[in-house]
């Protein structure tokens, strides 16, 4: 709706303006939301009205998000509430726990703010505002439909704060788990004058990967623990002699050894 009787833009504040924070005030500027911005050591972006502060960006907004880091997102919260306003949405979209969550969520609400806690379930520089995010919390439904009205791909997670990062920590243990194991394994090779068959036998075992896969995975893991603790002790050796640090490497041998022991007692 345009014209003399079309309701005013939404007033989005943004708390951190660094790579993700950045990225995401740029593109609700772009998708027609007016946006204020506060970062002590970036500059806002083109089409963001800087602020002198986390209260200052936040007069006037509907929906704050907060896109610091989790180390500074609890002070953040606590510098944002005078400026917040009633019937203003403070959504922290920041990597933390559960429990910080929680926290943040208590804050809030003893302050009368309602409160979500959102995840970002995927990298975001390649997508920006189009990055798949999850909220929970009482008002995760009312920041979701904030977030879509700008064409955000964002869905309400049924449960308390913390449900949506507790999500996202879980898929962070097998991704980031997986590029752990993936950095150790090509350090290896390199060393070993492999690397270039592994990149290649990488890429094919995740172009292959399905559910029947990842099942063969975790039932393999049970099924063979004992025999694949003597193989992974031969590889953290492998791995030793070619000056890398077998950190992934002896992980999974510990885990296996701890998977036998509960089969065989």
């Amino acid at each position: 709706m345009t014209g003399p009787d079309a309701p005013p833009p939404v007033t989005v504040s943004v708390l951190g303006l660094g790579e993700a924070g950045g990225r995401i005030a740029a593109d609700l500027v772009a998708a027609g939301a007016r946006v204020r911005g506060f970062d002590p050591a970036v500059p806002a972006p083109p089409g963001v009205a800087a602020a002198a502060s986390d209260a200052d960006a936040c007069r006037g907004a509907g929906l704050v998000l907060s896109l610091t880091t989790a180390a500074e997102s609890e002070e953040a919260l606590r510098q944002a509430l005078p400026g917040l306003e009633p019937g203003a949405c403070y959504a922290d979209a920041n990597t933390a726990s559960a429990r910080q969550k929680q926290r943040l969520a208590a804050a809030a609400g003893a302050a009368g703010v309602p409160f979500a806690d959102v995840a970002i379930m995927a990298p975001i520089l390649a997508r920006g505002l189009g990055t798949p995010m999850l909220a929970s919390g009482p008002a995760a439904a009312t920041v979701v439909a904030l977030l879509q009205g700008f064409g955000g791909p964002a869905e309400v997670l049924a449960g308390p704060p913390g449900t949506a990062a507790t999500r996202k920590l879980l898929r962070s243990v097998f991704y980031k788990g997986m590029a752990a194991a993936v950095v150790e394994a090509l350090r290896a090779a390199e060393a070993a004058g492999q690397a270039d068959w592994l990149r290649g036998h990488i890429a094919a075992e995740l172009a292959a990967a399905d559910e029947a896969m990842a099942a063969r995975l975790e039932e393999g893991s049970y099924q063979h623990a004992a025999r694949r603790v003597h193989e992974m002790a031969a590889a953290a050796e492998l791995v030793e002699e070619l000056g890398v640090v077998p950190w992934v490497t002896r992980a999974s041998q510990e885990q296996l050894a701890e998977l036998a022991s509960h089969r065989n007692p």
